[in-house]
């Protein structure tokens, strides 16, 4: 099952992200999801797809009271990221979820209503969580038209959402990037064919080359750390995506 791994402390400030499914059907996409706690206020990114909500409610569950959950940010409208959205309303029907303005009147399908919803102008925002600020970041054509990343400042923690995402092997089930050449040769194919714009990408690159990031953490696979974080820009920055495979 799934299980809760803290990737930040300091004091009553911790990420952890709830990673790696062995139980999940072969035919499902493996996903991370990411908790933020920040003094009396909790956010989880990217919720996850309907099927796997209960083991995602657990693994949290494990060390945190689901009630304190205060927002969801889903960075676009995948099913992978947000089809849950219905089942985290039924257990806590105030719950908010951030969300790209493009998508506010699609992701309802999924549950909730117009005052579910905090609708992200295209520049982004920021807003103030617990004693500190996150981020939203553009990323739009990245894979989804309108998409959003996640920046915490004094975590220096970015989620990237499907950038830096590798459809991994089983035997590599590593929470972080432990040799990225042979890494991103499982994340290759996965940005040339979904990351839909060339400059976008460019943009995107140049914006958070400049940012302060210690973890680069994206919604499939393992995370960057460290030097592997500039490496994985540069990498991303030369490679021609929106293209088929063969």
């Amino acid at each position: 099952m799934k299980k809760l791994h803290y990737i930040y402390e300091e004091g009553d400030h911790k990420w952890a992200v709830i990673a790696r499914d062995p139980d999940r059907q072969s035919y499902l996409i493996d996903t991370n999801e990411y908790l933020i706690v920040n003094a009396d206020e909790m956010m989880l990114t990217d919720p996850g797809g309907v099927e796997i909500f209960p083991a995602v409610f657990s693994a949290i569950n494990v060390d945190f009271d689901p009630n304190k959950i205060t927002a969801l940010f889903a960075s676009h409208q995948d099913p992978d990221i947000i089809s849950s959205l219905g089942l985290w309303l039924d257990f806590k029907p105030k719950l908010q979820c951030y969300v790209s303005w493009l998508w506010s009147s699609f992701i309802p399908h999924f549950g909730g209503d117009k005052d579910t919803f905090i609708s992200l102008p295209d520049p982004g925002r920021e807003i103030s969580f617990g004693k500190g600020k996150l981020e939203f970041v553009p990323a739009h054509y990245l894979h989804s038209s309108g998409n959003f990343h996640l920046y915490d400042p004094k975590a220096k923690i970015f989620f990237s959402g499907d950038i830096g995402a590798a459809l991994l092997p089983p035997a590599m089930d590593s929470l972080y990037v432990t040799d990225f050449d042979q890494h991103i040769k499982h994340a290759e194919l996965f940005h040339q064919r979904w990351m839909g714009s060339n400059s976008a990408k460019d943009d995107w690159c140049q914006r958070v080359s400049k940012m302060n990031i210690d973890l680069l953490c994206p919604q499939h696979g393992a995370i960057y750390r460290g030097a592997d974080v500039d490496r994985f820009i540069n990498w991303f920055s030369e490679l021609k995506v929106g293209i088929l495979c063969d």
